[in-house]
Protein backbone atom coordinates (compact mmCIF):
# COMPACT_ATOMS: atom_id res chain seq x y z
CA UNK A 1 0.00 0.00 0.00
CA UNK A 2 1.75 3.00 -1.03
CA UNK A 3 -0.38 5.68 0.57
CA UNK A 4 -0.42 5.09 4.40
CA UNK A 5 -3.48 7.50 5.40
CA UNK A 6 -5.38 5.24 7.78
CA UNK A 7 -8.33 6.27 9.43
CA UNK A 8 -9.41 4.44 12.78
CA UNK A 9 -12.67 2.58 12.29
CA UNK A 10 -12.21 1.13 15.41
CA UNK A 11 -10.06 -0.07 18.70
CA UNK A 12 -10.93 -3.16 20.88
CA UNK A 13 -9.42 -3.92 23.89
CA UNK A 14 -9.37 -7.55 25.28
CA UNK A 15 -7.84 -8.70 28.64
CA UNK A 16 -5.87 -12.25 29.00
CA UNK A 17 -3.66 -13.76 31.85
CA UNK A 18 -1.21 -16.21 30.51
CA UNK A 19 1.25 -18.18 33.07
CA UNK A 20 4.84 -17.49 32.89
CA UNK A 21 7.47 -20.21 31.80
CA UNK A 22 8.69 -19.18 35.16
CA UNK A 23 7.50 -17.46 37.82
CA UNK A 24 9.26 -14.47 38.40
CA UNK A 25 10.17 -13.70 41.87
CA UNK A 26 11.45 -10.54 42.96
CA UNK A 27 12.41 -8.62 46.45
CA UNK A 28 8.83 -7.17 46.79
CA UNK A 29 6.26 -9.76 44.99
CA UNK A 30 5.77 -12.83 42.85
CA UNK A 31 4.69 -12.71 39.66
CA UNK A 32 3.04 -16.25 38.24
CA UNK A 33 1.13 -15.41 34.73
CA UNK A 34 0.98 -12.42 32.33
CA UNK A 35 -1.33 -10.17 32.80
CA UNK A 36 -1.75 -8.63 29.18
CA UNK A 37 -4.35 -5.82 27.31
CA UNK A 38 -4.58 -7.19 23.98
CA UNK A 39 -5.34 -4.05 22.10
CA UNK A 40 -6.43 -4.36 18.14
CA UNK A 41 -7.11 -0.92 15.56
CA UNK A 42 -9.16 -2.19 13.22
CA UNK A 43 -9.04 1.08 10.01
CA UNK A 44 -11.21 1.96 7.51
CA UNK A 45 -8.55 1.04 5.00
CA UNK A 46 -8.58 -2.66 6.02
CA UNK A 47 -5.20 -2.47 7.84
CA UNK A 48 -5.74 -4.10 11.76
CA UNK A 49 -2.84 -3.23 14.38
CA UNK A 50 -1.88 -5.07 16.93
CA UNK A 51 0.02 -4.67 20.52
CA UNK A 52 0.10 -5.53 23.84
CA UNK A 53 0.20 -3.84 27.03
CA UNK A 54 2.20 -5.62 30.46
CA UNK A 55 -0.22 -4.54 33.51
CA UNK A 56 1.91 -6.32 36.01
CA UNK A 57 -1.01 -6.76 38.86
CA UNK A 58 -3.99 -8.78 37.84
CA UNK A 59 -6.05 -6.14 39.68
CA UNK A 60 -5.04 -3.40 37.40
CA UNK A 61 -5.74 -5.88 34.11
CA UNK A 62 -9.78 -5.07 34.35
CA UNK A 63 -9.74 -1.60 35.02
CA UNK A 64 -6.60 -0.97 31.70
CA UNK A 65 -8.66 -2.73 29.64
CA UNK A 66 -11.98 -0.42 30.04
CA UNK A 67 -9.48 2.48 29.76
CA UNK A 68 -7.58 1.59 26.76
CA UNK A 69 -11.38 0.50 25.43
CA UNK A 70 -12.58 4.16 26.69
CA UNK A 71 -9.66 6.33 24.83
CA UNK A 72 -9.98 4.07 22.11
CA UNK A 73 -14.04 4.67 21.15
CA UNK A 74 -13.49 8.46 21.78
CA UNK A 75 -10.75 8.14 18.68
CA UNK A 76 -13.08 6.39 15.61
CA UNK A 77 -12.99 8.51 12.73
CA UNK A 78 -9.37 9.98 13.29
CA UNK A 79 -6.43 9.72 10.86
CA UNK A 80 -4.08 7.32 12.47
CA UNK A 81 -1.14 10.23 12.91
CA UNK A 82 0.55 9.14 15.95
CA UNK A 83 2.38 12.92 16.75
CA UNK A 84 -1.17 14.66 16.65
CA UNK A 85 -3.38 11.42 18.43
CA UNK A 86 -0.49 11.96 21.23
CA UNK A 87 -0.59 15.82 21.74
CA UNK A 88 -4.13 15.18 21.69
CA UNK A 89 -4.13 13.05 24.61
CA UNK A 90 -1.57 14.56 26.35
CA UNK A 91 -4.26 17.85 26.11
CA UNK A 92 -6.76 15.84 27.63
CA UNK A 93 -5.14 14.23 30.48
CA UNK A 94 -3.06 16.52 31.72
CA UNK A 95 -5.06 17.63 34.66
CA UNK A 96 -5.01 13.97 35.44
CA UNK A 97 -1.19 13.26 34.61
CA UNK A 98 0.28 10.65 32.09
CA UNK A 99 1.69 7.90 34.92
CA UNK A 100 0.03 4.63 36.10
CA UNK A 101 -2.79 3.05 34.08
CA UNK A 102 -3.54 6.07 31.89
CA UNK A 103 0.64 6.16 30.67
CA UNK A 104 0.09 2.36 29.84
CA UNK A 105 -3.28 3.08 27.48
CA UNK A 106 -1.34 5.66 26.04
CA UNK A 107 1.21 4.16 25.61
CA UNK A 108 -0.10 1.12 24.44
CA UNK A 109 -2.45 3.11 22.12
CA UNK A 110 0.68 4.87 20.38
CA UNK A 111 1.85 1.64 19.89
CA UNK A 112 -0.49 0.08 18.12
CA UNK A 113 -1.11 3.39 15.92
CA UNK A 114 3.14 2.89 14.81
CA UNK A 115 2.03 -1.41 14.10
CA UNK A 116 -1.06 -0.36 11.41
CA UNK A 117 1.53 2.08 9.59
CA UNK A 118 3.94 -0.18 9.03
CA UNK A 119 1.43 -2.82 8.42
CA UNK A 120 0.60 -0.64 5.39
CA UNK A 121 3.59 -0.38 3.85
CA UNK A 122 4.32 -4.35 4.37
CA UNK A 123 7.08 -3.88 6.50
CA UNK A 124 8.46 -4.50 9.60
CA UNK A 125 8.30 -1.14 11.77
CA UNK A 126 12.33 -1.17 12.25
CA UNK A 127 12.15 -0.75 8.26
CA UNK A 128 9.62 2.51 8.72
CA UNK A 129 11.58 4.07 11.40
CA UNK A 130 14.76 3.89 9.11
CA UNK A 131 16.51 1.35 10.00
CA UNK A 132 16.64 -2.81 9.60
CA UNK A 133 16.10 -6.25 11.50
CA UNK A 134 19.73 -7.52 12.60
CA UNK A 135 20.40 -9.70 15.56
CA UNK A 136 20.39 -8.03 19.01
CA UNK A 137 22.36 -9.20 22.26
CA UNK A 138 19.97 -10.36 24.60
CA UNK A 139 20.19 -11.34 28.19
CA UNK A 140 18.22 -14.33 30.13
CA UNK A 141 16.26 -12.43 32.42
CA UNK A 142 15.04 -14.32 35.95
CA UNK A 143 13.78 -13.70 39.00
CA UNK A 144 14.95 -14.66 42.55
CA UNK A 145 16.21 -18.07 41.86
CA UNK A 146 15.53 -21.14 42.96
CA UNK A 147 18.07 -23.19 44.50
CA UNK A 148 18.89 -25.63 42.89
CA UNK A 149 15.85 -25.51 40.75
CA UNK A 150 16.59 -23.40 38.64
CA UNK A 151 20.33 -24.94 37.72
CA UNK A 152 18.66 -26.72 34.83
CA UNK A 153 17.51 -23.86 33.47
CA UNK A 154 20.19 -21.79 33.68
CA UNK A 155 22.17 -24.58 31.82
CA UNK A 156 19.69 -24.15 29.15
CA UNK A 157 20.03 -20.84 28.89
CA UNK A 158 23.58 -21.01 27.92
CA UNK A 159 23.11 -23.81 25.48
CA UNK A 160 20.42 -21.25 23.78
CA UNK A 161 23.73 -18.76 23.52
CA UNK A 162 23.21 -16.18 26.12
CA UNK A 163 25.99 -14.53 27.15
CA UNK A 164 24.22 -12.31 29.90
CA UNK A 165 22.25 -13.38 32.45
CA UNK A 166 19.95 -11.07 34.95
CA UNK A 167 18.57 -11.88 38.48
CA UNK A 168 16.53 -10.45 41.49
CA UNK A 169 18.08 -10.01 44.58
CA UNK A 170 16.57 -8.44 48.21
CA UNK A 171 14.69 -11.39 48.54
CA UNK A 172 16.39 -11.78 51.59
CA UNK A 173 19.11 -10.68 54.08
CA UNK A 174 23.08 -9.73 52.47
CA UNK A 175 24.42 -13.38 53.24
CA UNK A 176 21.22 -14.65 50.83
CA UNK A 177 22.69 -12.49 48.06
CA UNK A 178 26.10 -13.09 48.60
CA UNK A 179 25.07 -17.08 48.22
CA UNK A 180 22.78 -16.40 45.12
CA UNK A 181 25.23 -14.81 43.24
CA UNK A 182 27.90 -16.99 43.78
CA UNK A 183 25.98 -19.88 42.99
CA UNK A 184 24.91 -18.08 39.69
CA UNK A 185 28.54 -17.40 38.93
CA UNK A 186 30.12 -20.85 39.54
CA UNK A 187 27.31 -22.11 37.33
CA UNK A 188 27.76 -19.47 34.07
CA UNK A 189 30.90 -18.80 34.48
CA UNK A 190 33.75 -15.82 34.36
CA UNK A 191 32.87 -15.30 30.56
CA UNK A 192 28.99 -14.47 30.96
CA UNK A 193 28.12 -10.93 31.95
CA UNK A 194 25.92 -11.02 35.52
CA UNK A 195 23.45 -8.52 35.98
CA UNK A 196 21.58 -7.78 39.13
CA UNK A 197 18.02 -6.48 39.83
CA UNK A 198 17.15 -4.63 43.43
CA UNK A 199 13.40 -3.88 42.39
CA UNK A 200 13.66 -0.67 44.51
CA UNK A 201 13.93 -3.04 47.73
CA UNK A 202 16.94 -0.94 49.37
CA UNK A 203 17.35 2.71 51.08
CA UNK A 204 20.89 4.37 50.17
CA UNK A 205 22.83 2.76 53.27
CA UNK A 206 22.18 -0.87 52.62
CA UNK A 207 22.51 -0.04 48.75
CA UNK A 208 25.84 0.72 49.24
CA UNK A 209 26.88 -1.94 51.75
CA UNK A 210 25.41 -4.87 49.45
CA UNK A 211 26.61 -3.52 46.14
CA UNK A 212 30.18 -3.43 47.80
CA UNK A 213 30.08 -7.23 48.79
CA UNK A 214 28.74 -8.40 45.49
CA UNK A 215 31.11 -6.29 43.31
CA UNK A 216 33.86 -9.42 43.63
CA UNK A 217 31.54 -11.37 41.75
CA UNK A 218 32.31 -8.94 38.08
CA UNK A 219 28.59 -8.01 38.10
CA UNK A 220 27.87 -5.63 34.62
CA UNK A 221 25.53 -3.58 36.75
CA UNK A 222 23.15 -3.27 39.82
CA UNK A 223 19.34 -2.52 38.77
CA UNK A 224 16.86 -0.19 40.80
CA UNK A 225 18.70 -0.81 44.07
CA UNK A 226 16.64 2.12 45.36
CA UNK A 227 12.88 3.52 45.03
CA UNK A 228 12.80 4.70 41.06
CA UNK A 229 11.63 8.28 42.12
CA UNK A 230 14.97 8.59 44.65
CA UNK A 231 16.85 10.85 42.11
CA UNK A 232 19.14 12.28 44.54
CA UNK A 233 19.44 8.87 46.79
CA UNK A 234 20.59 6.97 43.26
CA UNK A 235 23.14 10.01 42.24
CA UNK A 236 24.68 9.34 45.62
CA UNK A 237 24.94 5.67 45.73
CA UNK A 238 25.79 5.74 41.97
CA UNK A 239 28.77 8.25 42.96
CA UNK A 240 30.49 5.46 45.55
CA UNK A 241 29.38 2.13 43.73
CA UNK A 242 31.85 -0.09 42.04
CA UNK A 243 29.28 -1.16 40.00
CA UNK A 244 27.52 0.65 37.24
CA UNK A 245 23.56 1.44 37.90
CA UNK A 246 20.81 1.15 35.62
CA UNK A 247 17.22 2.83 35.67
CA UNK A 248 14.39 3.22 33.57
CA UNK A 249 11.71 0.50 33.88
CA UNK A 250 9.85 3.55 36.24
CA UNK A 251 10.54 6.12 34.11
CA UNK A 252 6.96 7.61 33.00
CA UNK A 253 7.19 9.23 29.24
CA UNK A 254 10.52 11.25 28.68
CA UNK A 255 10.56 13.56 31.10
CA UNK A 256 11.14 11.25 34.04
CA UNK A 257 14.47 10.11 32.14
CA UNK A 258 15.75 13.54 31.49
CA UNK A 259 15.08 14.47 35.36
CA UNK A 260 17.21 11.18 35.86
CA UNK A 261 19.94 12.06 33.70
CA UNK A 262 19.94 15.90 35.03
CA UNK A 263 20.52 14.35 38.46
CA UNK A 264 23.31 12.11 37.65
CA UNK A 265 21.03 9.12 38.98
CA UNK A 266 22.48 6.29 36.59
CA UNK A 267 25.13 5.02 34.46
CA UNK A 268 22.81 3.20 32.26
CA UNK A 269 19.25 3.53 30.70
CA UNK A 270 16.85 0.82 30.49
CA UNK A 271 13.33 2.35 29.83
CA UNK A 272 9.91 0.73 29.41
CA UNK A 273 8.54 1.17 25.83
CA UNK A 274 5.18 0.83 27.74
CA UNK A 275 5.51 3.71 30.56
CA UNK A 276 7.95 5.74 28.37
CA UNK A 277 5.07 6.89 25.71
CA UNK A 278 5.34 4.02 23.01
CA UNK A 279 7.18 4.24 20.27
CA UNK A 280 7.17 7.87 19.87
CA UNK A 281 8.23 7.84 23.55
CA UNK A 282 10.96 5.93 22.99
CA UNK A 283 11.97 7.78 19.97
CA UNK A 284 12.76 11.00 22.44
CA UNK A 285 13.85 8.61 24.91
CA UNK A 286 16.73 6.97 22.80
CA UNK A 287 17.65 10.89 21.21
CA UNK A 288 17.88 11.79 25.55
CA UNK A 289 20.14 8.44 26.15
CA UNK A 290 22.26 9.54 23.10
CA UNK A 291 23.32 13.03 24.14
CA UNK A 292 24.18 11.96 27.36
CA UNK A 293 26.29 8.73 26.13
CA UNK A 294 24.46 6.68 27.88
CA UNK A 295 23.88 2.81 26.96
CA UNK A 296 20.24 1.77 26.47
CA UNK A 297 18.70 -1.24 27.00
CA UNK A 298 14.89 -2.75 27.00
CA UNK A 299 12.72 -3.41 29.15
CA UNK A 300 10.04 -6.53 28.82
CA UNK A 301 8.06 -6.27 25.61
CA UNK A 302 10.67 -8.81 24.05
CA UNK A 303 9.17 -8.76 20.08
CA UNK A 304 8.41 -4.58 20.29
CA UNK A 305 12.07 -3.89 21.43
CA UNK A 306 13.72 -6.14 18.75
CA UNK A 307 12.47 -3.58 16.39
CA UNK A 308 13.41 -0.51 18.48
CA UNK A 309 17.16 -1.04 19.82
CA UNK A 310 18.39 -1.38 16.47
CA UNK A 311 17.27 2.46 15.39
CA UNK A 312 18.44 3.50 18.73
CA UNK A 313 22.39 4.87 18.93
CA UNK A 314 23.39 3.93 22.38
CA UNK A 315 21.79 0.18 22.15
CA UNK A 316 23.14 -1.93 24.90
CA UNK A 317 20.90 -4.92 25.54
CA UNK A 318 17.26 -6.81 24.75
CA UNK A 319 15.91 -8.03 27.89
CA UNK A 320 14.59 -11.08 27.29
CA UNK A 321 11.63 -12.66 29.11
CA UNK A 322 8.46 -13.59 27.46
CA UNK A 323 5.48 -12.33 28.45
CA UNK A 324 3.23 -12.65 25.36
CA UNK A 325 4.11 -16.18 24.22
CA UNK A 326 1.62 -18.44 25.57
CA UNK A 327 -0.88 -15.73 22.86
CA UNK A 328 1.07 -15.77 20.11
CA UNK A 329 1.18 -17.48 16.64
CA UNK A 330 4.67 -17.04 16.17
CA UNK A 331 7.44 -16.14 19.10
CA UNK A 332 10.41 -14.27 19.27
CA UNK A 333 13.52 -16.88 18.43
CA UNK A 334 16.28 -16.93 20.62
CA UNK A 335 19.35 -17.96 18.01
CA UNK A 336 22.91 -18.01 19.56
CA UNK A 337 21.63 -15.07 22.20
CA UNK A 338 20.48 -13.18 19.82
CA UNK A 339 16.72 -11.92 18.51
CA UNK A 340 15.72 -10.48 15.23
CA UNK A 341 12.60 -8.27 14.23
CA UNK A 342 10.35 -9.68 12.21
CA UNK A 343 7.16 -7.94 10.38
CA UNK A 344 4.93 -6.87 9.15
CA UNK A 345 4.48 -4.07 11.88
CA UNK A 346 5.66 -5.96 15.20
CA UNK A 347 5.17 -8.97 13.95
CA UNK A 348 1.99 -10.19 16.03
CA UNK A 349 -0.41 -12.22 15.48
CA UNK A 350 -2.80 -13.54 18.41
CA UNK A 351 -3.40 -17.22 19.26
CA UNK A 352 -6.95 -17.11 19.14
CA UNK A 353 -7.40 -20.68 20.68
CA UNK A 354 -5.24 -19.38 23.08
CA UNK A 355 -6.33 -16.21 23.76
CA UNK A 356 -9.74 -17.97 24.38
CA UNK A 357 -8.18 -19.93 27.22
CA UNK A 358 -6.65 -17.41 29.25
CA UNK A 359 -8.98 -14.35 28.33
CA UNK A 360 -10.27 -12.85 31.50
Amino acid sequence: MSDLGLTIHSITARAVNPPLARNLRTAVTTIPSAPLVLIDLLTHEGVTGRVYIFAYHSAALAPLTQLVQTIGDDLKGKAVVPAERMRELDLRFRLLGWHGLVGMAIAGLDMVFWDALARAADVPLVRLLGGEPRPLTAYDSYGVVDRPADEKALEQSLASGFSAIKIRLGYGDLAEDITEVKWVREIIGPSVKLMVDYNQSLDPVEARHRIAAIAKYDIAWVEEPLHAKDLAGNAQVRATSPVPIQLGENWWFPRDMASAIAAGACDFAMPDVGKVGGVSGWLQAAALAEAASLPMSSHLFNEINAHLLPITPTAHYLEYLDTAGAVLKEKLRVVNGKVTAFGPGFGLEWDEAAVAKYKC
